[in-house]
């Protein structure tokens, strides 16, 4: 009983055949106790109706003579039925026997006076002299209306309905051993196809569970074990994504490290050398303004490197919250465009305008717009040299299309991919004079997406490159002529 209860296959079915088996007995001994109540109230009614027959025949003679016992005989071979008549005083009177044996026997008394009293009486136990053998016996009043001569017994062998009752418990055994057969065939497919997906997902489990996460279950069933194999891979997925990301941030961590330390090393590297230098008057007073200068812009350099960082950090981990309101477009694109005209205008290239007219405020926080267009500006000058930069921007649907093109050197294909990871500089020839810390772009992308718009770049080799990025429009707002106007929703 131990054995059994370790395996899930063993209980189901040893479950399910006891309980058809017990079924199965308790059906077939009702039915077997139905069947032979039956019968014997049957055979009874029947040797009743018989009885009367034969009273109805014989009423009028109330001391048999030659012609009852002819009929006598005559009713025992058409209802294949012993028949007798005792009586007042119990003694048999007449038979259907041909040897007539029993006559002059005497009748139980108490079966006497049940008759006398014009009741019918029932034994299925030999309670008559001369009868040995088990039967079923009727007893009826023999006589004409009130008048009462006896009475008329009837006897039926039940070695038939033995043998009728014998042959359906047979049947009955025979058809509770194929119902076992059948009830172990149908259990064993059941238990089967229910334990056989439990150890596989049993397996896939401990596979999880040792840090395993790609194989998968394959259980197409729509039952509860098909859902609980759905949910498994659900799980199997979400813990290998979630392992994939943690993989992938470690790598981010440690990129992000390396190149951090690879953006102060040189910096630093640079002011100490300069420092040292200075320090040990190893230059001239004359060479000394031009090292403090370069000390200065390289703390410059780091200051920036520093709070792009903190910038993404804080994008990164959502702790910037927007303070949204209506944003006046060609104010903040003139705002900008003034702010790097004279560091263009030194690389011959011109900043020009272009908006719509009407064209809907921006809905954003304003000071991480600006910050948006610097970074792109910024850029689109440090690559461009006796060229364009042109700031545009139309109205589509509920959004704001903003571009930041220029005719720079532009970016390959193969880079373009990858302008928008931390640290990543594209080799466009760039100088230590257009030296950047590589994190402007990332930090403009995920300032877009904050703002819930998108950005896409466009760039040839040569020819240029467009910045394009969507911000939602503050409807309720137009400019017309350089007024503000109040647009009734």
């Amino acid at each position: 009983m131990l054995g059994i209860g370790k395996s899930i296959f063993r209980r189901l079915l040893f479950g399910h055949m006891f309980t058809m088996l017990l079924g199965l007995c308790v059906v077939g001994f009702l039915l077997s106790l139905l069947t032979k109540g039956y019968i014997f109230d049957s055979q009874k009614e029947e040797l009743l109706r018989k009885a009367k027959r034969v009273n109805l025949a014989v009423q009028a003679v109330a001391v048999p003579d030659d012609r009852v016992k002819e009929l006598l005989l005559f009713f025992d071979q058409t209802f294949d039925a012993r028949i007798w008549l005792f009586d007042r005083d119990g003694k048999i009177a007449a038979t259907s026997s041909k040897d007539e044996v029993n006559v002059g026997k005497s009748v139980d008394p108490a079966v006497v006076r049940k008759v006398l009293n014009g009741e019918e009486a029932l034994l299925n136990e030999p309670r008559f002299e001369g009868v040995k053998e088990s039967m079923l016996s009727v007893v009826v009043p023999w006589g004409k209306d009130n008048e009462v001569y006896g009475g008329i017994v009837l006897h039926a062998s039940v070695a038939g309905m033995n043998e009728t009752i014998t042959l359906m418990r047979e049947t009955i055994l025979w058809v509770t051993l194929v119902g076992v057969l059948l009830s172990a065939a149908t259990a064993s497919y059941l238990s089967w196809s229910i334990s056989r997906p439990l150890r596989r997902i049993d397996k896939l489990a401990l596979r999880i569970g040792h840090g395993d996460y790609g194989e998968r279950i394959e259980i197409y069933s729509n039952d509860e074990i098909g859902e609980l194999a759905a949910t498994i891979n659900q799980m199997a997925d979400k813990l290998q994504r979630t392992d994939e990301d943690k993989r992938k941030q470690e790598q981010i961590r440690q990129d992000f490290l390396a190149n951090v330390s690879h953006e102060l090393r040189t910096p630093l590297t640079a002011m100490q050398g300069f420092l040292e230098a200075l320090q040990d008057d190893l230059i001239d007073d004359a060479a000394k303004p031009k090292y403090y200068d370069i000390i200065y812009k390289e703390t410059l350099h780091m200051n920036r490197l520093v709070d792009d960082i903190a910038d993404l950090i804080k994008l990164e981990n959502d702790e910037i919250a927007l303070s949204r309101s209506p944003v006046d477009v060609r104010q903040l694109f003139a705002h900008v465009a003034a702010m790097f005209g004279p560091e263009a205008a030194e690389r011959s290239t011109t900043i020009e305008m272009q908006t719509e007219e009407g064209l809907p405020d921006a809905y954003a926080d304003r000071d991480r717009f600006e910050q948006i267009m610097k970074n792109l500006v910024k850029n689109a000058v440090k690559f461009t040299e006796n060229g364009k930069i042109l700031l545009s921007a139309r109205a589509e649907s509920e959004l704001l299309v903003i571009r930041v093109a220029d005719t720079g050197i532009g970016i390959s294909p193969d880079d373009q991919e990858m302008i928008w990871e931390r640290f990543f500089k594209v080799d466009r020839g760039r100088s230590k004079k257009s030296s950047g810390t590589g994190l402007g772009l990332a930090i403009v992308r995920e300032l877009v997406e904050l703002h819930g718009g998108t950005i896409t770049v466009r760039s040839e080799v040569g020819q240029g490159t467009v910045f394009e990025f969507r911000l939602p429009a503050a409807q309720n707002a137009i400019h017309e002529g350089g007024r503000q106007h109040v647009k009734a929703i």
